[in-house]
């Protein structure tokens, strides 16, 4: 960003973040129909490790996503220099946590998949496809840690392009692989592995030449020995609770749709399928929240306290306007966008019961994303991480198990229950940021410097001869 002290726009920052969710997207769409020509035991290698791989990747959330916030604040605040040195150190420290995940999974591929219950059958594809995607668990973290630091400068732009030509490659070289097509070598699932693997190491290549040039000072290859570390316990204060937060949402996704797969085959896939069609109003709101935090956090590094509070509630408006007109939307194709999926009659209506659910489902999670991710760019990391633990323990599985299976309720009971999670979480982070906790702790401390600066002068002047 060539000027840190300019006000960025949302849609500036958001539009190029939702290209980007959006691209990831359909590379998973693509992945899942390709991978679809290979075997239906090939799909479910790819659905069970993707899900294995999303859980280890909550581990680096907690130097990348604290770190990201930090260089907004720092940024903010006109500290470029500490900035680029926290951007340094996200990236050596998340390689490092990547390198030990990269050697565990690629030596115990067979293990972890029987220790997770993966049927006897699908072991011999799983130790091929986890231990080499899995083996390139360190281009994830450098992935995740390069793209954090640039976005979070104000640059949405830049990540949004490399998803852009790493999507290209991967498609091209899945149709390659698994057909044997363009002069490649019809290797199947092992060929979707290496183009997995491929694309991600263009990605990294490309992503660590833009961070060298993200900041003020280009950072040359000797900088990456830089270890700061009050800087770096700023990175932990802000971002270990994030990283329990994720890790909590992770397996209580895991729970739910396990809860569902109690219910039946035709539950599972018609949660499956509303899961698909809700994407796109999860991925617009989610852009608008992820920009909103990068935002207030330059704000609130900037000193600028009563900005930063209004921006959070015109970041909510905004996104409750969009992801309810695409909840409405789909409300009112989505019987036909269903049939799209499927022409099972009884998972057409087992999804049809869920569209105007769906329709209080997205407010309440545009209104948990906007005011947590709010809270979170001003440091309040705890308070949103409790809340979490809290709720998606108690409500979102806990409750969800006893109303959807023990009382019967069915798939319906569980969609409840995750209805009711999001709006407690919305109701209690909105509450929370009305009561501007870091908000007023920042606005003292900028009254303290100013009536520092002011004595100053004042002592100065009664010292000055002849006075």
């Amino acid at each position: 960003m060539a000027d840190h002290g300019k006000k960025i726009s949302l849609w500036v920052l958001a539009w190029p973040i939702f290209i980007e969710l959006f691209l990831q997207f359909l590379l998973g769409a693509a992945d899942t129909l390709m991978v679809s020509r290979i075997s239906d035991d090939a799909v479910a290698v790819v659905g069970f490790s993707n899900q294995l791989f999303q859980a280890v990747t909550t581990l680096l959330v907690t130097v990348a996503s604290g770190a990201g916030i930090l260089i907004a604040q720092k940024l903010g605040a006109r500290q470029a220099g500490d900035a680029r040195t926290i951007g340094i150190m996200s990236v050596t420290v998340s390689a490092g946590i990547g390198i030990l995940l990269s050697v565990m999974l690629y030596t115990f591929p067979t293990e972890i998949a029987a220790m997770l219950k993966l049927p006897d059958t699908l072991l011999p594809l799983a130790q091929t496809y986890i231990s080499i995607v899995g083996g390139g668990m360190v281009l994830v973290a450098l992935m995740s840690s390069l793209s954090t630091a640039i976005r979070n400068t104000g640059n949405t732009k830049g990540p949004m392009y490399i998803a852009i030509g790493m999507n290209v490659v991967h498609v091209i070289l899945n149709y390659g692989f698994i057909f044997g097509a363009l002069g490649l070598p019809k290797w199947g699932l092992l060929g979707v592995a290496v183009s997995t693997v491929v694309c991600r190491l263009l990605a990294s290549i490309v992503l660590f030449i833009m961070f060298l040039y993200t900041f003020e000072r280009r950072i040359a290859i000797r900088d990456f020995k830089t270890f700061n570390g009050k800087l770096f316990q700023e990175i932990l204060r802000i971002g270990w609770p994030l990283g329990i937060n994720m890790f909590c949402w992770v397996f209580t996704q895991l729970l739910i749709f396990s809860f569902i797969a109690m219910l039946g085959t035709s539950e599972l896939a018609a949660r499956t399928y509303m899961n698909t069609l809700e994407s796109f109003c999860f991925m617009l709101g989610y852009s608008i929240a992820l920009a909103v935090q990068i935002q207030i956090a330059h704000l609130f590094g900037a000193g600028k306290i009563k900005e930063a509070y209004g921006t959070a509630y015109r970041a909510l408006w905004i996104g409750l306007v969009v992801v309810t007109v695409n909840a409405f939307v789909i409300y009112l194709f989505g019987r036909h966008l269903l049939g799209l999926f499927t022409s099972n009659d009884d998972i057409i209506a087992i999804g049809a019961s869920l569209l105007g659910m769906n329709l209080l489902l997205q407010p309440g999670k545009m209104m948990n994303m906007a005011l947590s991710n709010s809270l979170n760019a001003v440091g309040d990391t705890r308070y949103t991480m409790w809340l979490a633990v809290f709720s998606m323990w108690l409500i979102a599985t806990a409750l969800a198990y006893w109303v959807g299976i023990e009382l019967g309720w069915g798939l319906i009971g569980i969609y409840g229950c995750m209805i009711l999670d999001e709006y407690v979480r919305g109701i209690f982070s909105l509450f929370r940021w009305r009561g501007r906790k870091y908000l007023r702790m920042a606005e003292q401390r900028e009254a303290d410097k100013a009536a520092a600066a002011s004595v100053v002068p004042a002592i100065r002047k009664q010292a000055a001869p002849g006075v």
